[in-house]
């Protein structure tokens, strides 16, 4: 794979020495955050992995080559570019055959991350079950590579705009594991809270490295997600993240706005609603996501020299 993704020199150095090394999506840059907050959220979350031990490598395709690792110019760059393609499974190859640039959503950093040979990726929230997916049939594609791409990905929970619970019964269905971390219940987002039970729980970057490890040594394919719980201080009420929700879905509906228009949509919408709130909460749990895969990719490197 050469001749399609180019690391950076950091990271690199740090898979040929089998230090730990963290993946990080570019959508959330070119899509989910304004400029300049993108940029500075980016920044601070890769100096949040190398504080905590590991290597950033976030993945993107710039002028179709897949990147893992940018430097600090091609990510200010990239957190500038307001035509940059949002790639998922289904269209991360033609960008790379077209030569366009495109930001990684879950599902396309999972499959750069495979390539590049990083286990551990750091993202703020998965998609899902979209509402209505009964008549929709809209569920996102991240849960289909999450039962077939070896990857450990940390998040905050899914988007708290799906429907949860389905989203949950579709994971359990395709085998992949959900880990509460230092939590019984599914965190929701914005939200510690989701009246769901998370399925499995660790309370230790080290038992969530050993649990991959018995994975891998079972042979069973796949990713393993861990559901970190938004930090209380930055945390917003499950009950008014429910009117925002509401509020913004009946609006979306009443537009029209359909297919990979909707979640960009109502992330706006929400931080219209919460008067800016759920974005300086959407930084807090992607810098505490990183922080945990870090030390996840730490506890992993170690237990891989220790066998």
């Amino acid at each position: 794979m050469n001749d399609l993704i180019t690391l950076s020199a950091e990271v690199a150095d740090a898979l040929a020495a089998k230090r730990p090394v963290v993946a990080l999506e570019s959508t959330i840059i070119t899509h989910g955050m304004p400029w300049p907050r993108n940029l500075e959220m980016a920044r601070r979350v890769e100096g949040v992995i190398r504080d905590n031990g590991a290597v950033p490598a976030t993945i993107a395709v710039i002028d179709g080559r897949i990147h893992a690792g940018l430097d600090d110019a091609t990510l200010e760059t990239l957190a500038q570019t307001s035509d940059a393609l949002k790639l998922s499974r289904a269209d991360l190859a033609y960008a790379v055959h077209a030569g366009r640039t495109g930001a990684t959503t879950v599902a396309a950093t999972m499959i750069g991350a495979r390539l590049a040979g990083v286990d551990v990726f750091a993202t703020g929230g998965i998609g899902g079950v979209h509402r209505g997916a009964s008549e929709s049939f809209d569920i996102s594609a991240d849960l289909e590579e999450l039962s077939k791409t070896d990857t450990i990905v940390v998040c905050a929970g899914a988007k708290a705009i799906l429907d949860l619970e389905k989203t949950l019964e579709v994971l359990e269905t395709k085998g992949v594991p959900v880990i509460g971390y230092g939590t019984d219940e599914l965190p929701a987002f914005w939200s510690r809270t989701s009246g769901l039970a998370a399925p499995l729980r660790f309370d230790s970057a080290a038992e969530i490295a050993g649990f991959a490890g018995t994975r891998r040594r079972l042979g069973l394919a796949g990713g393993v997600l861990v559901a970190n719980p938004v930090p209380e201080a930055a945390a917003i009420d499950a009950a008014v993240v429910k009117t925002w929700i509401d509020a913004a879905l009946a609006e979306a509906e009443a537009r029209g706005i359909k297919g990979k228009a909707v979640t960009p949509f109502l992330l706006s919408k929400m931080f219209d609603l919460s008067e800016g709130r759920s974005l300086e909460t959407n930084i807090a749990l992607v810098l505490n996501n990183a922080e945990l895969a870090a030390k996840i990719a730490v506890a992993l490197a170690r237990e891989r020299g220790a066998a």
